[in-house]
């Protein structure tokens, strides 16, 4: 993937390369469409697609996942819409977008997935993408503790277990347990997405939803560890910053920095 470096686009060029973006993702534009919010919307289209998506090492595909990602965690419905059909637009197999958004029950409950799951679907049938998607679970009940244990203990160890090592019966032993079986067993082992690119799309939804300590050093560390470079996964981050704002994007900045 090719760097790309938006302070070297002068304001024509910024204009222009914000416009043939939107065409990649959306279509072309109507330009002659009044609006009643033309200034912002041209702030908007100028920050996001003529800044953020010329800067990094991410391209139109990554940036895309990430920003579904993002959007359901924000329950964004509307903009979740028009960034799957996005996705699509720029060659995202519909089962990476579902993967996408199917790994973000651990992080922010089966309700918000289950609504950017309805709009996923919703975008698949109005292309003609033939629902259910293939299946991509590799695990049953006798082996997902042991297959999600497999995944979290050599990125994890057992930091969890200890942390709550206190807790009265029977939640010391039960909540590890379900972190385990759940995020990682049921989701992690699932096929679709990488490791590597589950790790990074996990950093963005801890980042949206605020986790600026516990989980968000271990995952930004994690994700370096399965191969992402720090360029990647600051790339990844800068991403986010149009959706979910500076602070919270310089905080999980900041993690990876750190490390």
């Amino acid at each position: 993937m090719a760097e790309n470096d938006a302070s070297n686009v002068d304001e024509g060029g910024r204009t222009a390369a914000a416009e043939e973006v939107y065409a990649r993702l959306f279509g072309p534009r109507d330009t002659t469409a009044p609006g009643d919010d033309p200034e912002l919307m041209g702030i908007l289209r100028g920050f996001i697609f003529g800044d953020v998506f010329g800067t990094g090492v991410i391209d139109d595909r990554a940036r895309e996942l990430i920003t579904v990602t993002v959007l359901a965690c924000l329950q964004a419905l509307p903009q979740l819409r028009a960034h799957v059909g996005a996705a699509l637009n720029v060659g995202v197999d519909p089962v990476q977008v579902r993967e996408a958004i199917y790994q973000l029950a651990p992080f922010i409950g089966f309700p918000y997935t289950l609504n950017a799951v309805a709009v996923a679907n919703d975008v698949f049938r109005e292309r003609g993408i033939p629902l259910p998607l293939p299946d991509q679970g590799t695990v049953a009940d006798t082996d997902r503790t042991a297959k999600g244990r497999e995944i979290q203990a050599p990125l994890y160890g057992t930091e969890i277990a200890d942390d709550l090592a206190d807790l009265p019966a029977p939640f010391a032993e039960a909540l590890p347990r379900f972190l385990t079986e759940f995020c990682f067993g049921d989701f992690y082992t699932r096929g679709g997405l990488t490791l590597a690119q589950r790790e990074l799309l996990v950093l963005c939804a801890l980042t949206t939803i605020g986790d600026t300590a516990a989980q968000l050093g271990p995952h930004a560390r994690v994700c370096l560890e399965v191969g992402n470079s720090k360029a990647e996964v600051v790339a990844v981050l800068v991403q986010c910053f149009p959706y979910i704002g500076f602070p919270r994007t310089v905080a999980a900045i900041r993690a990876v920095k750190s490390l």
